[in-house]
């Protein structure tokens, strides 16, 4: 299934093929416009001349960060997204034999995949929740009882996330969803 959630063809393509792009614009994905975050391994990759989960881990870390603080930067907070990517690709090498795809290719069931995800450097509970519903909802990496795990982002049609944007249309309807709840917590915060 093709991805759109950088709304960029050459990224989104990336991003479709490359388990490992995918997990970086995750990582990525935080305190950024999402289209920004799920753009950088595009530009990653671009930069460094392809997305090699080995490679990017025994990396030089002042050379790396150097590289996603090339302009224009990979993230608002390059030298610290830069750590985050390094110790995803570490954690790939060490636990996956550098195979991101095996982070759910290996999982057993919805509760390991969950599990698989939640260890991954970057990734807190709602980001692995995320993750687990854009894997079903997206790459049809869905084992029985995903949705458990998925939480509120599971849910068909909610368009909280990443996980449920398959074009232009479908990202204003998240950012709404976004803006909407920022809102009722700001509302509720001031009580």
């Amino acid at each position: 299934m093709e991805l759109h959630l950088s709304q960029d063809p050459k990224a989104d393509r990336l991003l479709s093929r490359s388990p490992l792009a995918l997990l970086i614009g995750m990582v990525l994905d935080q305190q950024v416009p999402l289209e920004w975050a799920f753009r950088g391994p595009y530009e990653l990759s671009r930069r460094l001349g392809g997305l090699d989960a080995r490679r990017i881990a025994g990396a030089d870390p002042d050379e790396l960060a150097s590289v996603f603080a090339e302009p224009p930067a990979l993230h608002r907070y390059p030298a610290s997204m830069a750590k985050r990517v390094q110790a995803l690709c570490q954690h790939l090498v060490e636990r996956h034999g550098g195979r991101a795809e095996a982070v759910w290719a290996s999982a057993e069931d919805a509760r390991q995949l969950f599990e698989n995800v939640r260890a991954l450097p970057g990734f807190g509970e709602q980001k692995a929740a995320i993750f687990v519903a854009l894997l079903a909802k997206r790459l049809g990496v869905a084992p029985p009882g995903w949705e458990r795990y998925a939480g509120p982002y599971g849910q068909p049609g909610s368009y909280r996330s990443v996980a449920d944007i398959d074009g232009p249309e479908a990202l204003e309807r998240v950012r709404q969803y976004k803006k909407e709840a920022k809102a009722r917590a700001k509302a509720t915060g001031a009580r």
